[in-house]
């Protein structure tokens, strides 16, 4: 059987042109991407830019107190290259101090679950390297909608009405920043937020400090915004503000433990990107301390098969992408790590032709990692659930005392010399802590994602990098750049990435009809989000699957949560057509907010 034809119908036109194109989770900051390249600024210039205009206008699906991976690569680049702006564990983080607080897992909101921030100096240090224009330039957007305003999103104002009594009870000053007339603000609500807008406007001061002119003036002016980011009022007020105890996910009332030295000790960095061919092109990851990997993995285990295994439209192929999955997402949990990862061996041939081979016609209910010669594969603590908060569509969602599954914004851009980013910022949600008053923001609760079981790649150790969701794409043909993609999602990033990926260089599918095209992914994976659990066999789908395909799954096993027609998915996507050489962007319709734009 051929691979299912796409829909002639799309949400939106795939958008062609030869300038440069833009794509993100939010109008505005896809309006921002392209201003900057109409501007002369280059892809990275743009995606800065953007990026801080992020913060203010999805304040629920990241900010300055979170973090970023990114994959870039410039017009004369022989390979790609990872932004890594993942922070570590802060020293006082450890399995010690928070079993002495009574905890058996990190917790999903409150100060005690955050790790160093990192996107703020991963976007300066990407600045510095390869834009061109100076900071001022770049925040100058992110500054005017956070002093003169911004229309509130449907999902901030359905976020803050979700965490309302939080707020009142027991975080005063997000109350008082989200909630100033005392009411949860609806969608459409003139927000303003000075104080970030006064932070943004220190780093510009600090760098004034730098006269030097000339490239090596343009860089010393943003190291000298790193270390102000680093060691200032962002440092100094974080830490003392969230010393005090608050509440946590749940019940507890504990301390942060983040101080100014692990703000100064961070420094965000370059890294090598994981590839791995697929058909023909090859596919950029970032590496083992996120959840990159276990897309190479998926793509090695379902190459050789034929095509309508590769077809989320049809159900035995719907089926394969699931389990194939499924063991990939077992050695996310048993391997993965900010350590000694063999990922030679997780990628190699004969280790994904034998996973492979555990694929069969029923739905496995089963955790089933490989076996790694000389280590032990760590098992999580699975908690097993089959409620609807643990088979949600990975969308924004949030439960009243501030626990959320994850959700993020994303990023491309690709200019006319060449240069091509796609970049997921997470993290820092405006429900993720209390709202530090003097700064605007909260930190992020990455340290979620850390285990407190010792000895696993993933357990919380202080210095230590949690393993990351955010996992951008980069697909490559002999060396240059195809296309970048990437999604929100949490631990559906790449699940969804993948759906859009086979369609296109399998299916023949347009871009914008391969985003548009129905989803699914598998909630049979140690979630990585407090309360941290699995659902065995579980399966959820977009509706538009059709019904004759979801009775099949069922009848395979697979328990399947049916999440409407348009609900699961946000991936967006740029890129250059190696047959004509015109630049390309698409956008997720679903929810009505990414867009896409370029000429």
């Amino acid at each position: 059987m051929a691979y299912t034809a796409p829909e002639s119908f799309t949400t939106r036109p795939d958008l062609q042109g030869t300038f440069g194109m833009s794509a993100s989770t939010h109008w505005l900051a896809t309006g921002t991407a392209q201003s900057v390249l109409e501007r002369g600024g280059n892809a990275f210039d743009a995606a800065a830019a953007a990026a801080f205009v992020l913060h203010v206008v999805e304040p629920h699906l990241n900010g300055p107190g979170g973090d970023l991976v990114a994959i870039v690569q410039t017009a004369d680049a022989a390979a790609p290259a990872v932004l890594m702006g993942q922070g570590p564990a802060p020293a006082g983080a450890s399995i010690e101090h928070l079993r002495g607080e009574g905890l058996d897992l990190v917790p999903g909101a409150g100060g005690l679950a955050a790790a160093v921030p990192g996107a703020v100096d991963a976007w300066l240090l990407l600045m510095r390297d390869h834009g061109t224009w100076e900071l001022d330039d770049v925040l100058a957007y992110a500054i005017g909608y956070a002093r003169d305003g911004h229309p509130l999103s449907a999902g901030a104002a359905a976020t803050v009405a979700r965490v309302a009594e939080l707020f009142r009870t027991d975080w005063p000053s997000s109350a008082a920043l989200w909630m100033p007339d005392g009411m949860p603000p609806p969608a459409g609500t003139i927000v303003r937020n000075p104080a970030y807008a006064a932070v943004l406007e220190s780093l510009i001061h600090a760098a004034c400090t730098v006269r030097d002119d000339g490239p090596v003036g343009r860089a010393a002016r943003i190291d000298a915004a790193r270390r102000e980011w680093k060691t200032g009022m962002v440092a100094q007020e974080s830490s003392a503000f969230l010393s005090a105890p608050h509440r946590h996910s749940g019940t507890g009332v504990h301390a942060g433990v983040i101080t100014p030295d692990d703000f100064a000790g961070f420094d965000a960095g370059w890294e090598p990107a994981v590839t791995r061919g697929f058909r023909g092109l090859t596919v950029a990851k970032a590496g083992a301390w996120s959840q990159g990997p276990a897309l190479l993995q998926v793509l090695g285990m379902l190459e050789p098969l034929d095509d309508e295994l590769l077809d989320p439209s049809q159900e035995r192929g719907a089926h394969t992408i699931l389990e194939a999955q499924k063991l990939a997402f077992a050695d996310r949990d048993a391997w993965f790590g900010d350590a000694d990862v063999d990922l030679d061996t997780l990628l190699s041939k004969e280790y994904l032709a034998a996973r492979r081979a555990l694929i069969g016609d029923t739905a496995s209910a089963d955790f089933r990692p490989g076996v790694l010669p000389g280590r032990s594969a760590f098992r999580p603590p699975l908690r097993e659930t089959y409620d609807a908060f643990s088979v949600a569509t990975g969308e924004p969602t949030v439960a009243s005392d501030g626990r959320t599954r994850g959700d993020t914004c994303h990023i491309d851009v690709i200019d006319r010399w060449g240069n091509i980013i796609s970049a997921t910022p997470s993290g820092g949600w405006l429900q993720s802590s209390p709202a530090i008053p003097a700064l605007g923001f909260c930190l992020g609760t990455r340290l979620q994602m850390t285990w407190l079981e010792p000895g696993h790649p993933s357990s919380l150790v202080p210095g230590r990098r949690p393993r990351t969701t955010l996992t951008p794409t980069l697909v490559l043909r002999d060396g240059r750049p195809e296309f970048a993609l990437g999604s929100p999602g949490g631990d559906q990033q790449e699940q969804w990435q993948l759906l859009a990926l086979l369609r296109m260089t399998v299916g023949g599918y347009s871009p914008q009809q391969a985003i548009d095209a129905p989803a699914l992914h598998t909630t049979a994976l140690a979630d990585s989000f407090w309360p941290r659990t699995w659902t065995p066999a579980g399966a959820v789908v977009e509706g538009r699957l059709g019904e004759e395909l979801i009775r099949g799954l069922e009848a395979r096993g697979h328990r399947v949560t049916r999440a409407g027609d348009w609900s699961l998915g946000r991936v967006s996507a740029v890129g250059r057509d190696s047959a004509t050489g015109l630049l390309w962007a698409a956008a997720n319709p679903r929810g009505m907010q990414g867009y896409a734009a370029g000429r």
